[in-house]
């Protein structure tokens, strides 16, 4: 097993115990804040776990919210299986074939 680490984005729960069920609603209170984003950007920022987010637009979203990076942010570690790739055993073809060496022989030497 190995872990995966992850992250919970919590955004929407946020706005939803201050009363913003609309993304839309995010984008004039981000533009007060100096955060200019488009609709579009807005919804998928709600939507979807952030890969990268500015440092400025997590401040403004703490602001917005009443909340800190830890309320919006959940390190999650997801154990995962490890796939084997060896080929000990057989498969549902039965064992695999013997490799055999290639031989190179050139035209000159006959």
């Amino acid at each position: 097993m190995i872990r995966k680490m992850g992250i919970r984005w919590n955004l929407r729960l946020r706005m939803a115990e201050r009363g913003y069920f609309a993304t839309s609603d995010l984008v004039p209170l981000l533009a007060e804040r100096g955060v200019h984003l488009s609709r579009e950007q807005v919804y998928r920022l709600v939507t979807h776990s952030p890969q990268r987010l500015s440092t400025d637009t997590l401040a403004a979203l703490c602001d917005i919210l009443d909340c800190t990076p830890n309320d919006l942010i959940e390190v999650a570690a997801e154990p995962r299986q490890v796939s084997k790739t060896g080929t000990a055993g057989t498969g549902p073809d039965g064992p695999p074939a013997p490799v055999q060496r290639t031989r190179i022989r050139r035209p000159d030497l006959g």
